[in-house]
């Protein structure tokens, strides 16, 4: 539990690493506001803006004037690892293990599908904002949560409306009855509880787009930063974590499996390495992709071979791109907390 209002928590790391989909009751929790209550049968969802003829869609016509669709995709929170940014020097919310991460299978409408319904043809410098049921407090007043993706990103075939999580009806605190599943982007651009969306000109007004979820340089601090010049945080930064054994276990001498996670924004995991003795050596880490699933992380597991005594544990992984990871938390630390992607470690003791 990382807050109890609003409700924040994650899982133990180990329970990320037990199945490729994440059971919904191990899914991690993000919510900014209360979890609103919502009766699906009187919800709609209303379509407007830019080149758009208004809809107004109940959630029996979601379901059944759309085609079903479906996607494996993985969410993060921007702020996933932050307390390991907050090791290096404070930052403002909440302090996230590895875990604030999860894959399902999500099932919906197409987003792109119900934006051509309502005459949406072009893109080009156009953005899709989202407006929610949750309510937040922003400096003092109850401002509702909001968003915007760019119109290409909502028109590409993986975004969906999504009504279903793992083959049930959305639970509450994942968004019932319709979130946004926005694979490859920030999980607060999968926004939950819709109330409508409208193609403009330019991204949200919404505080929550304009005033938080960006990145500023190591130098910025809060009482220096100026919004208008922070990068909006979309696709994250390709990332691995250790998920077993947890920080501070005791494990048997000798051969020890480890198992985490690696996961990049719309590429494909190329290596994962792992070291035993805080990164002077390696060894290379046996995949699990599946190719179905391109939206979905990796798993990755390696056999181990420690001696009586302790050990840094240390992970990186390679993308498509030949991107690779930073070595320190202190090379990405921002004010915020944002987008922790070094070398995750993990400190062990073997007996």
């Amino acid at each position: 539990m990382r807050s109890q209002e609003p409700f924040n928590a994650e899982p133990p790391l180990d329970a990320l690493s037990r199945s490729f989909v994440t059971p919904t009751g191990s899914f991690f929790v993000r919510s900014h506001g209360d979890v609103p209550v919502i009766d699906g049968q009187d919800w709609h969802l209303t379509v407007s803006g830019t080149g758009i003829t208004p809809l107004r869609l109940s959630l029996a016509e979601l379901r059944e004037r759309f085609p079903r669709r479906s996607v494996v995709a993985t969410i993060q929170c921007a702020g996933n690892r932050r307390a390991e940014l907050s090791t290096v020097s404070p930052t403002l919310g909440l302090q996230w293990d590895a875990g604030a991460i999860g894959t399902a299978e999500w099932t919906g409408a197409s987003l792109g599908d119900v934006l051509r319904a309502a005459g949406l043809g072009e893109a080009d410098g156009l953005h899709v904002a989202f407006t929610c049921h949750d309510v937040l407090d922003h400096k003092g007043e109850r401002v509702a949560f909001g968003v915007s993706i760019p119109a290409r990103k909502a028109l590409s075939p993986e975004v969906l409306l999504a009504y279903e999580m793992n083959g049930a009806e959305l639970a509450p605190e994942h968004g019932f009855p319709v979130r946004a599943v926005v694979p490859g982007y920030a999980g607060v651009r999968s926004p939950k509880w819709l109330r409508s969306i409208e193609v403009r000109a330019r991204p949200s007004d919404n505080p929550m787009q304009q005033l938080d979820y960006k990145l500023f340089p190591r130098e910025i601090r809060e009482d220096t930063a100026d919004w208008s010049r922070g990068a909006a945080i979309d696709e994250l930064p390709l990332n691995a974590a250790i998920c077993d054994p947890a920080p501070g276990a005791v494990v048997p001498a000798g051969r020890v499996r480890a198992r985490g996670y690696a996961v990049a924004s719309g590429r494909a995991i190329a290596r994962v390495e792992l070291s035993c003795d805080g990164g002077r050596t390696w060894i290379e880490a046996d995949l699990a992709a599946r190719p179905d699933t391109p939206w979905a992380w990796t798993p990755w597991s390696a056999d181990l071979d420690l001696r009586a005594g302790q050990h840094e544990l240390a992970v990186r992984a390679w993308d498509s791109a030949g991107q690779t990871q930073p070595a320190e938390a202190a090379e990405v630390w921002n004010f915020k907390g944002y987008c922790c992607a070094a070398w995750h470690r993990v400190r062990v003791q073997a007996r």
